[in-house]
């Protein structure tokens, strides 16, 4: 009766009188042995000290404490009842756990009050006695209920759990499915309570497998989904992906990935199969590196067969309860461990006039160097690439991806992300297979607009879910910049040319890189054309190229121009419009050295060649010019002139500089180059030259020693000059009568260009082109007719200064006349008895003054055996003196002196004409005084 007084005392507010009838129940209880009722006495006892020591309540995780006047209702209701005991204060029972120091005094009061650390013996006691009854476990757990909240208050974790282990074991009969997942559901809150979340999750799936029991007609999946939901944060379990980005994992896997398994379970039992996508993928892409090759191998299967009916999207997924479910990009599958922008190929590649680099210049700051300027530019390079895209070609990214799966991975639908500039990405699909090393992957894409483009990361489809992997968000990527300039739209230009592609690739040391590589043979001397055809392939006008050539470094001297064209009938076609295609022709002319090199000689030698009994080794050799150039080599025994080993090699590029469309107006072009190689077989070689007078003095004979290295027959003809047949390795002499040349009109200094050169180059220079102009004289050529193919054979290179002295017309030129007509190569006709007039004439062509001269006519008939008879004093006779005097000649100037003769028989006379030796024609060479010879026929007298 005093413990149901007691409850009554508390129901009604009276705390004071509770706990006076519970002390007094306690005490009759304990000595009838009532434990259940015993029990009941101290819980009540318990609760009426929980609420003065905590007046608001057990229910949030702290306490909140009692104010001061909160005993007011308590003494007020001791003052209207006469009978109630004084409470006295009892210093043993103040305590610091959970009371305020203002608050302990007035708690203290209250004798019957039972300290916190008393409230919680009294419950173990209470709990204690409630056991011994087996129909009493649902006030047992109630009691332990609230013994755990009052230990939550006091921040005494381990003494609470001890009370929530005892009431997981106790037995409740009989209960109904939603009791149990209420119970399970109470005992993780308190765990939460207490700060046990692990276990406090735990109960809580408990409580969520629990509402989907097989006993239950109706599974409440919406409710197993909400509770597991709940569970996350107890196993350090977040949905959000990013949260695995940081540092090394958390929680235990094995459990996680469990959870996971039964959320994917859950949510498709729930008929939301994107929230089981959504579940899966991040199951793959947080825990890919605790599961198994097996298990990967069941996830991803399983992933598909979701996928097949829902795909996954990059859209975030809301519950009906608010939470917000982030996407799941794949930055796993496959791992991209570096990203790198690619430059254009080299023949795309834009390039700004020389003119135009240095107009963007900043000249903000006045000084020359400035910190600050100088951080700010290498954080802006750290992310700005220094090369250019063009606005609508193809650009390229690598990126090198590795495999970690244990079997092939198929990637779909994998692009570029970018920003700044409309881009148009062109998907790729790839295959890597299993377990790959690094593997590079090339993704593509056109810019369509003009500015800074920035690479934010790529897209993939990977199991049927689509990603959007961000470079921010991939951890351990090395990356040497995003950001690209993209200029606007050049033509393009692509070369197509009639010769077949090379084997050999030329490496110029420019580093210039050759797009395209053609090559020819020919023979020395040969010409051919290159037809080159330009198509524009781009969607912009080709308005201006320009076209250069190099040769690259030779050690053959070549004469003339290597490559020729003109560019008048091409550029006259342009703007060339997208797909037309224009012609240009380039002429490949090769001469080189047709001089005999050391080491034909010496194989001709060898094999006792002969030329009309002339031996190719007589002294005569010694006439052929040295050449610096041609060292001497050992061929390989038994190799023929026309081996390999005398194979010259040319090697040219040709540069397409061409510009046009909008990149044309802000100063860019583009550059295409040809790589040109050139195989030069030997043709014909001179191995010997020498002269020969004329019977005129303004000519002379020029004889070639012809030697064919090929193995056809081949035929050598000069202006003029009747074919010569040579066969295969057979050596011929033919003779060129040319007329002398005035080299003396060529410039003896060389001009503002060679200002500051040399004498030996000036000499040089000026021997080239003595030889291009008797090349040129002399047009001399060869032709193969079972190949049908020609060339050219030139003198350049092989004319030392003797032959070329006498090649040269020497400045002061001499003329004689015969009655007024110039007698030089025929003879001059005359009648016995009649005077013959006689003219000799002096042309100055030096750039002195010569003169004056004293000459001397001796006239004397040639017996045709060696012997010359000079007694013609009966014969001839001179009409004045013999002797012939003429004045000083001033440069470019003329002199002549006149006389006469008499010839008295008939018959041929020749006259020499003399010089007087003075002081003034010692002076000059001998080869200047060099007179033709008269030759004079003196005819029977007319009747």
């Amino acid at each position: 009766m005093r413990k149901h007084v007691g409850d009554l005392c508390l129901q009604a507010g009276m705390l004071q009188d509770s706990l006076v009838h519970y002390h007094m129940s306690v005490e009759l209880l304990r000595s009838v042995n009532d434990f259940l009722w015993l029990g009941a006495a101290l819980e009540g006892l318990c609760s009426a000290s929980v609420i003065y020591h905590y007046p608001a309540g057990t229910g949030g995780k702290t306490g909140a404490r009692r104010c001061q006047g909160s005993s007011l209702p308590a003494e007020a209701a001791n003052r209207h009842r006469p009978g109630a005991q004084e409470v006295l204060i009892d210093p043993g029972a103040l305590t610091t756990n959970g009371i305020n120091p203002d608050t302990s005094a007035e708690i203290g009061r209250a004798k019957n009050c039972l300290s916190p650390e008393d409230i919680i013996d009294k419950y173990k006691e209470a709990i204690s006695y409630y056991s011994k009854y087996k129909n009493a476990g649902v006030i047992e757990l109630e009691a332990c209920v609230k013994a755990v909240r009052v230990l939550a208050i006091q921040k005494r974790s381990m003494e609470a759990s001890e009370f929530l282990q005892n009431a997981v074991y106790i037995n409740l009969r009989q209960l109904s499915e939603e009791e149990k997942i209420q119970r399970y559901s109470i005992l993780s809150e308190l765990y939460e309570l207490i700060g046990f979340h692990r276990k406090s999750a735990f109960f809580k799936r408990v409580a969520a497998m629990q509402c989907v029991a097989p006993s239950i007609s109706e599974p409440g999946w919406r409710a197993c989904y909400k509770l597991l939901l709940e569970t996350l944060p107890g196993y350090s379990l977040s949905l959000d992906p990013k949260d695995f980005n940081k540092g090394t994992h958390r929680g235990w896997a094995a459990v996680q990935m469990r959870l996971l398994h039964e959320l994917v379970y859950a949510s498709r039992r729930m008929g939301n199969p994107a929230l089981s996508v959504r579940h899966l993928s991040f199951l793959l892409q947080t825990m890919l590196d605790f599961l198994s090759d097996q298990e990967k191998k069941d996830v991803t299967q399983s992933l598909e067969n979701y996928t097949s009916k829902c795909p996954g999207t990059m859209e975030l997924i809301t519950l009906p309860d608010g939470l917000v479910l982030p996407p799941v990009p794949f930055t796993k599958l496959p791992i991209v461990r570096r990203v790198k922008l690619l430059n254009l190929p080299a023949s795309l590649r834009p390039q700004k006039m020389k003119s135009l680099l240095n107009q963007n210049v900043s000249t903000k700051s006045p000084f020359i160097y400035s910190p600050i300027i100088a951080h700010n530019r290498g954080e802006e390079r750290n992310k700005k690439i220094d090369f250019q895209w063009v606005q609508g070609d193809v650009c390229e990214v690598q990126l090198m991806v590795y495999n970690p799966m244990p079997f092939e991975l198929r990637v779909e639908n994998m692009g570029l992300l970018t920003s700044g500039v409309e881009f148009e990405s062109l998907p790729a699909a790839l295959s890597l297979p299993a377990e790959s090393g690094l593997y590079p992957v090339t993704l593509v894409g056109v810019p369509q607009t003009t500015g800074t483009i920035t690479v934010n990361g790529y897209h993939t489809t990977v199991f049927g879910v689509f990603s959007d992997c961000l470079l921010d968000n991939l951890p351990g990527i090395k990356t040497s910049g995003s950001t690209v300039e993209v200029i606007p739209a050049l033509p393009r230009l692509q070369i197509s040319t009639s010769l077949p592609r090379s084997a050999h690739s030329l490496q110029p040391s420019s580093g210039d890189e050759i797009s395209t590589n053609v090559s020819v043979q020919l023979y020395n001397g040969e010409t051919q054309q290159l037809v080159i055809k330009l198509e524009n392939i781009g969607m912009e006008p080709l308005e201006k190229l320009e076209i250069t050539s190099k040769i690259l470094t030779t050690k053959e001297k070549l004469y003339g121009d290597f490559l020729s064209w003109k560019l008048e009938e091409t550029v006259a076609q342009f703007p060339l419009q997208p797909g037309k295609v224009a012609t240009f022709i380039v002429n490949i002319k090769v001469k080189l050295d047709f001089s005999c090199q050391e080491n034909l000689l010496q194989d001709l030698s060898d094999d006792g060649i002969s030329v009309s009994g002339f031996p190719l080794c007589s002294p005569f050799r010694q006439v052929v010019r040295p050449r610096a150039e041609s060292k001497p080599v050992n061929p390989p025994e038994g190799s023929k002139p026309g081996d390999p080993s005398h194979v010259k090699t040319l090697e040219a590029i040709l540069n397409f500089k061409y510009s046009g469309g909008p990149g044309h107006v802000e100063g860019y072009y583009r550059n295409l180059s040809l790589g040109l190689h050139v195989e030069v077989e030997p043709s014909v070689f001179f191995t010997r030259v020498s002269t020969l007078p004329a019977t005129s003095t303004r000519q002379c004979h020029l004889l070639l020693d012809v030697f064919n290295s090929t193995e056809h027959e081949l035929t050598v003809s000069a202006r003029s000059n009747e074919e010569l047949v040579l066969h295969a390795g057979e050596c011929q002499r033919m003779a060129i009568q040319v007329d002398k040349f005035n080299f003396e009109s060529f410039p003896a200094s060389p001009g503002e260009k060679g200002q500051f050169a040399s004498s030996e180059q000036l000499e040089e220079e000026r021997q080239e082109a003595r030889g291009l102009e008797i090349n040129s004289k002399l047009d001399v050529r060869w032709r193969i007719p079972s190949l049908k193919r020609t060339g050219e054979a030139s003198v350049e290179g092989l004319l030392n200064q003797l032959v070329l002295e006498h090649l040269q017309l020497a400045p002061l030129q001499w003329d004689v006349l015969v009655d007024g007509q110039p007698c030089d190569c025929e003879a001059a006709a005359c009648r016995v008895g009649d005077p013959v007039r006689l003219e000799v004439r002096l042309t100055n062509r030096s750039p002195r003054s010569v003169g004056p001269f004293a000459l001397t006519v001796v006239p004397f008939q040639d017996q045709q055996n060696g012997v010359h008879n000079y007694d013609l004093h009966n014969a001839v006779s001179f009409v004045g003196s013999s002797t012939f005097y003429l004045d000083a000649v001033q440069p470019l100037g003329q002199s002549a002196c006149l006389g006469a003769l008499l010839f008295l028989y008939t018959g041929d006379f020749f006259l020499h004409i003399r010089f007087h030796e003075d002081s003034r024609s010692k002076e000059l060479p001998p080869s200047w005084f060099c007179l033709p010879s008269v030759h004079v026929r003196a005819l029977e007298a007319q009747a």
